[in-house]
């Protein structure tokens, strides 16, 4: 029997503007063939096992050609396959995607179309301009740049273009910039018409030039501005000064390297792009199950003897409670027990499994945990600690000296993830990272570990580095990096306002 192919429109480079529909469809495919104007980053949504085809046609350069592609989604589908094409904006508006549906039916292969946010409106509202205003114009018209406008059997009406009144807007016209320039002013409309181009729109590349038909191939060649390029021409580019909100943002063009465990790292990742920032992860720890995962099963099964549950971190409140649950047991099994946990994070992912913390210090280190329990009788308690196998030892040796019995588990282990050691070195070497962020100190150790030795001094030289706090401070420091941002607070929050008031101040 045939598969079926679902057309995706992926939108214009910001991964949120996917429709819930596309989503979906990424989701539910086992072949994604995708584009290079696809963000990448909605691949995510993709199953693990799902063959992933890349068809990217950039500036001449095709991976593929349109007659491949469509050949490849008749091959696919006639193979039985759920197919989602991924292509940049909508797929139909000059996406080609009337061409591969024609394709699929003349092979009988079943489809659906899912529409996308086209660049041509995403990348001008991005850059503060609305296409229409009811004080400067009621219509728009898209177009496309692409066609050669000296050739003499031209499509395009360029007498009506430029007598519209309207917005208009160009898709793929850098090149033929000039000429769309030309044409537009030999047929009537003022050399002080608005003008704007919008490079990479709804991305954290975004970048806009504006002037005048008359001034903008000038400034778009003094900018070194390149493909891919939204042309927009009317008069409501000139709303751009007072409506410009996302390069404005106070970490655009930012680049920040983002080293925590890929699991971990979305907070993060999207506190800071919301800022502004090209969020550009580059994991250095991975987190995995401990050599032996029996002493957590033999803590649980004899959970009965303790007093306290201490987490110290997100991941080992997963780790307990997903043994829990593989025992045959839930919540109720610690109806018993008092709790502590490091921080806020920690208290909330407990509270997501319905156990409330008794203990939440105001520092968020093992020394203000420490310091809580001072106000405990915990002499003789019995207390289980659920950690990382190699966490500092403060904690149990300080509620040991108290009097406490500590059975300190290895609950999880982070070991050094180098997958993305060869793009972050590239990316260190041309200059083109702002920022580290470290989020603990196996980090730190990792991260570096990731360098090549003789070229560390020149890799980091220039770039900023942020902590959460002082301890990964401090292992910074003793690896001979230079902390430029220790947060006040410990948290994923913390570091981001301290990022931010760094930035405020420079």
């Amino acid at each position: 029997m045939n598969g079926k192919v679902y057309l995706v429109g992926a939108g214009p480079g910001d991964p949120g503007l996917i429709t819930l529909k596309g989503k979906e469809c990424i989701a539910a495919a086992n072949v994604i063939v995708y584009d290079f104007l696809a963000a990448k980053e909605l691949l995510k949504y993709a199953s693990p096992d799902a063959e992933q085809i890349y068809a990217g046609k950039q500036g001449g350069d095709h991976t593929l050609t349109q007659d491949q592609i469509n050949a490849l989604l008749v091959e696919k589908g006639l193979q039985g396959h759920t197919v989602t094409r991924l292509k940049g904006g909508d797929p139909f508006i000059f996406g080609r995607g009337g061409e591969e549906i024609e394709a699929l039916v003349a092979a009988g292969i079943p489809f659906e179309i899912v529409p996308g946010v086209t660049s041509a409106i995403a990348a001008p509202a991005y850059a503060g301009i609305p296409l229409t205003h009811r004080q400067f114009t009621s219509s728009v018209t898209f177009i496309t740049g692409h066609e050669d406008p000296n050739k003499t059997e031209s499509m395009l009406n360029w007498d009506a273009l430029a007598g519209t009144g309207g917005t208009l807007v160009f898709f793929m016209g850098v090149k033929n910039l000039p000429q769309i320039t030309e044409r537009l002013i030999g047929c009537g409309m003022s050399p002080e018409t608005p003008a704007a181009l919008v490079r990479w729109g709804t991305t954290p590349l975004q970048q806009t030039v504006t002037g005048t038909l008359a001034t903008i191939r000038e400034n778009v060649e003094n900018a070194g501005l390149k493909p891919p390029c939204i042309i927009v021409v009317g008069h409501v580019v000139d709303l751009r000064e007072k409506m410009q909100w996302f390069e404005s943002r106070p970490l655009f063009g930012r680049r920040i390297v983002v080293t925590r465990a890929r699991k971990q790292a979305s907070d993060l990742v999207e506190q800071l792009s919301a800022l502004g920032a090209e969020c550009l992860e580059y994991p250095a720890i991975e987190i995995v199950a401990p050599g032996d995962i029996t002493p957590l099963d033999t803590a649980i099964g004899n959970i009965g003897i303790y007093d306290w549950l201490v987490f110290t971190s997100v991941n080992g409140v997963d780790i307990f409670f997903s043994r829990l649950a593989c025992l045959g047991r839930d919540t109720r099994t610690l109806a018993n027990l008092k709790t502590a946990a490091i921080g806020p994070a920690t208290a909330a992912r407990m509270r997501s499994f319905g156990l409330n913390a008794d203990i939440l210090p105001e520092n968020f280190r093992a020394e203000s945990v420490v310091a809580a329990f001072r106000n405990e009788a915990v002499a003789g308690k019995r207390i289980l600690l659920p950690r990382a196998a190699e966490a500092r030892p403060v904690l149990p040796v300080e509620l040991s000296k108290m009097g406490a019995v500590v059975d300190e588990i290895a609950a999880y282990q982070t070991i050094c993830d180098a997958s993305a050691a060869d793009p972050l070195i590239e990316r260190l070497r041309s200059r083109t990272v702002d920022m580290v962020t470290f989020t603990s100190s196996s980090t730190v150790t990792n991260f570096k570990s990731l360098l090549p030795a003789d070229e560390f001094e020149n890799l980091i030289a220039g770039v900023k580095i942020a902590a959460i706090g002082p301890i990964t401070a401090d292992t910074a420091r003793e690896n001979g990096f230079r902390v430029d941002v220790e947060a006040g607070e410990y948290t994923i929050p913390g570091l981001c306002e301290a990022i931010l008031d760094y930035y405020r101040n420079v």
